[in-house]
């Protein structure tokens, strides 16, 4: 780690005081709880009614306004969920909004952030649960920087159990110990401790995103925005007046550490937890009468639809981030089309389409004129995909909605009239071929290629477990990372060699097999054919690396002429592209990122049940690193 003080702080996310955490209650304790509250609320109403000669049916009114929730009660907001208040657990939407002002020729510096993990009881969309958050609220902290900036960011972890923060699509060209995958390149962050994460942005700008990669975290709210700014933006920031940021996510009323180990069982075969709800800047509308009034959850009166103000006639540029855990949405705005100007942070050729499908970790730009009438709102819609599931959630709306005001009011739309398309009934990316890059880069010939093979097995013991070839994955205790550091800087030139030798390997990090592991220890083109045998599609991630997305399909692969005869003329860059069911995708990538990078499905439950796979690339320099001391040390605490 860099001990060189910074030379000057432009920036700061403050840590707020955290709220109070508790443990979400019991049922059975909630439902005693309320009753007894609902009892001593009803005898004191009917005593106040007799003594002021009141009539005993106004006791009933006094008891629908206490503030006794229960799942059956409705919010008190608007019918259409649309309100102003916002709980003090909620960020401020307004922190997304991307001031235009910002100087993006500005001469690098460097960049504070501090984060404080903590868990609270909130209700993002009206049901009450324990969720985990940053610096008291929901959605993370914006972290906004310059392309060549330095960003320290500091992670205190008041948590019961370990964490990490990963910080998705930066390359850590040099700090690979920084990329913050739990068991690969860093030990959890332990409980009651912090840790600095320090790396430096270069060669890359757009829109980004950072998420815990410790088990399924994040799903439970440790999520945020990281945008980069660069003066090779100049022209497509002509194309627009205003820029704002807009985070999707499904949402479950249940922690993932208690869905986790269900979905884990034995003989739960293909059977992912499905959302409960979707949330747009971490806010929903629930219609908590869809559970029965002893389910046990509890419904707040604060739920609301997320409001995003315009400024009629101008030309927005809305920074669409899939938060999500499973879920792919398809998003569209009533009466107005977008154009798509950017894909997991490569800037494209406009494209003019009506909805966008996003899935899980992928970003999208999209430059909206707002030109319709002033005298109406309107709907924007992001749709979940439920074809993406194997099985029906029946309280599930997968229509999510959030205002798009042009009068500066909360008034639900009136004339907003939803694009007539049919939606998508196959869970897919948007047509590559549309998407061209507006800097033309060619990939250079591949000098090696693999066949990945993903799949889901029944194991030992009726365990569904997900496999790349014949590797399913689990978490090493002593990072893979710290592994290959150690043995390649060793003076045992066996064991050194071992760790720097060209091909697959699926025992040297873990004799049990769990550590699948692709070693290309000089600088070499790749091609990887992932092949998905699996009935459902599946958004890979390749970290520390972008990737030309050479071609997709379904069925077989064809290895001759079709494979020969592959178009590589300036394809579509990206970290996140969907795999087709029972389909397959050929990409490429410059293996030029000395460390170890993970390859895995971002959908949650998927990646703790197995589907992650590890490049370790230049071993050449590898072998010259030593790995800092406080990383290090993450393990013996």
């Amino acid at each position: 780690m860099d001990d060189e003080k910074p030379d000057r702080v432009t920036a700061a996310v403050d840590p707020e005081k955290p709220s109070a955490t508790s443990s979400k209650p019991s049922k059975l304790s909630l439902l005693i709880g309320g009753a007894i509250v609902v009892i001593v609320v009803l005898a004191l109403a009917l005593g106040l009614g007799l003594g002021l000669g009141l009539k005993h049916h106004h006791s009933s009114a006094v008891s629908s306004s206490s503030t006794v929730p229960s799942a059956s009660a409705s919010p008190s907001s608007t019918p259409s969920g649309l309100s102003e208040n916002i709980p003090s657990w909620r960020r401020d939407p307004s922190e997304y909004l991307l001031d235009m002002d910002w100087d993006i020729n500005a001469a690098p510096t460097t960049r504070i952030f501090n984060i404080t993990v903590s868990e609270i009881q909130a209700a993002p969309d009206g049901v009450m649960r324990t969720m985990l958050v940053m610096n008291g609220q929901f959605p993370g902290p914006l972290i906004r920087v310059n392309e060549g900036d330095r960003v320290l960011v500091n992670v205190t972890n008041q948590l019961k159990n370990g964490t990490s923060m990963h910080w998705h699509g930066f390359f850590q060209n040099g700090t690979n110990w920084m990329d913050g995958t739990a068991g690969i390149t860093q030990c959890p962050i332990p409980p009651g401790t912090s840790s600095l994460y320090n790396f430096t942005v270069e060669n890359q700008f757009g829109t980004y995103w950072y998420h815990s990669h410790f088990s399924s975290q994040y799903t439970d709210g440790l999520v945020g925005p990281f945008i980069v700014h660069s003066p090779s933006e100049a022209t497509v920031r002509s194309t627009y007046d205003y820029d704002q940021v807009i985070l999707l996510s499904d949402w479950y009323h249940d922690l993932s550490s208690a869905l986790l180990p269900a979905y884990l069982a034995s003989g739960n075969e293909n059977a992912e937890p499905l959302p409960d709800s979707g949330v747009i800047q971490g806010t929903n509308y629930f219609d908590c009468s869809s559970y029965d009034p002893d389910s046990g959850y509890i419904c707040q009166d604060n739920s609301t639809r997320a409001i995003l103000p315009i400024h009629p006639q101008k030309r927005h540029r809305l920074r669409l981030i899939n938060t999500g855990a499973f879920g792919e949405f398809d998003v569209s705005i009533d009466n107005h089309t977008l154009s798509v100007i950017e894909a997991d942070s490569t800037l494209i050729t406009p494209v003019t389409v009506h909805r966008v499908p996003i899935h899980i970790a992928q970003r999208y730009s999209v430059v909206v004129n707002f030109n319709q009438s002033t005298s109406t709102n309107y709907w924007f819609r992001a749709q979940m995909n439920e074809h993406c599931f194997s099985a029906d959630n029946p309280v599930l709306d997968p229509d999510v909605k959030a205002l798009i005001s042009y009068s500066n009011t909360t008034s639900e739309p009136t004339n907003s009239i939803d694009w007539t398309d049919v939606l998508d009934v196959t869970c897919q990316d948007l047509n590559t071929t549309l998407l061209v890059p507006l800097t033309p880069i060619s990939p250079p010939k591949n000098d090696l290629t693999y066949q990945l093979d993903i799949s889901f097995q029944i194991g030992s013991y009726a365990l569904d477990k997900a496999y790349i070839n014949s590797t399913t994955w689990t978490p090493s205790s002593t990072p893979t990372l710290n592994q290959a550091i150690s043995a390649l800087s060793s003076q045992n030139t066996t064991l050194s060699s071992s760790f720097s030798t060209l091909g697959l390997d699926t025992t040297l990090y873990s004799p049990s097999g769990s550590q699948f592991i692709l070693s290309i220890p000089t600088l070499q083109t790749v091609d990887i054919l992932l092949n998905n045998f699996d009935e459902g599609a599946h958004p890979f991630h390749l970290h520390g690396h972008q990737f030309w997305e050479l071609a997709s399909g379904t069925g077989n692969f064809d290895w001759g002429t079709a494979y020969q005869g592959i178009d590589t003329r300036n394809p579509m860059r990206r970290d996140t592209l969907t795999v087709d069911a029972y389909g397959w995708s050929l990409i490429r990538f410059v293996a030029d990122n000395p460390g170890l990078w993970a390859l895995h499905c971002h959908i949650s439950w998927h990646m703790e049940a197995g589907l992650l796979m590890q490049f370790q690339t230049r071993a050449d320099i590898m072998k010259t690193w030593t790995l800092p001391a406080d990383v290090k040390g993450l393990c013996s605490t």
